[in-house]
């Protein structure tokens, strides 16, 4: 049986949400930077290794967005070499599967300008920057760029976002729940739980 192309799916919702609904977010200092305490503390106690490649990536992150890098896959191919620790980061090759086999992502000659296209959308002022936030993870997640890393690329590519407009989210950890293609409601939600994030201090 074959499986429906889940990324056809996304990009179809992804024209069809209510972006405009997103919280409007606060430019405000919390105590601390919460990707760096994710890493720090749940993910090093994991793995120290897989957190000191995060916090890499992390710096990468930050210093493009102060430079306002134009976000694209060639930057983020930049951060996942360091998430991998490998020299190269290419697009994928082919088709890819996730959720068990339960999510298909196609491939066609037009997919990495097509993720390309989605990602210049970030700027775009006309969207609230907490629904570019989101829309941004969810492509990362549903486009599933690189052939392994791509939940880390996609919550990177959030703090990204958010870091070029000077905001800092104190948690990051809600953030990490499974999302799906076809769940319009879902990409809402996660826009919603950035405005909640932003108003925490701790």
């Amino acid at each position: 049986m074959t499986v429906t192309d889940s990324l056809s799916t996304w990009l179809r919702v992804r024209r069809e949400a209510d972006w405009q609904c997103a919280p409007v977010l606060q430019r405000v200092s919390p105590d601390r930077d919460g990707f760096r305490s994710w890493c720090k503390g749940p993910v090093r106690r994991r793995d120290p290794v897989r957190a000191e490649r995060l916090l890499a990536a992390h710096a990468l992150t930050r210093k493009d967005a102060a430079r306002r890098t134009p976000l694209d896959f060639t930057l983020l191919a930049g951060w996942q070499r360091e998430v991998l620790a490998v020299t190269e980061a290419p697009f994928r090759a082919g088709e890819a599967f996730a959720k068990a086999g339960r999510e298909r992502y196609g491939l066609t000659p037009r997919t990495r300008a097509d993720f390309d296209s989605c990602l210049r959308e970030t700027t775009d002022p006309d969207i609230p920057l907490a629904a570019r936030a989101a829309r941004a993870y969810l492509d990362v997640a549903f486009f599933h760029p690189f052939t392994d890393g791509n939940a880390r690329a996609a919550l990177l590519t959030l703090v990204h976002v958010l870091a070029r407009e000077d905001i800092v989210l104190p948690e990051v950890g809600p953030l990490q729940t499974t999302r799906y293609a076809d769940d319009p409601a879902g990409a809402a939600d996660l826009a919603a739980l950035i405005g909640v994030l932003n108003r925490r201090r701790h």
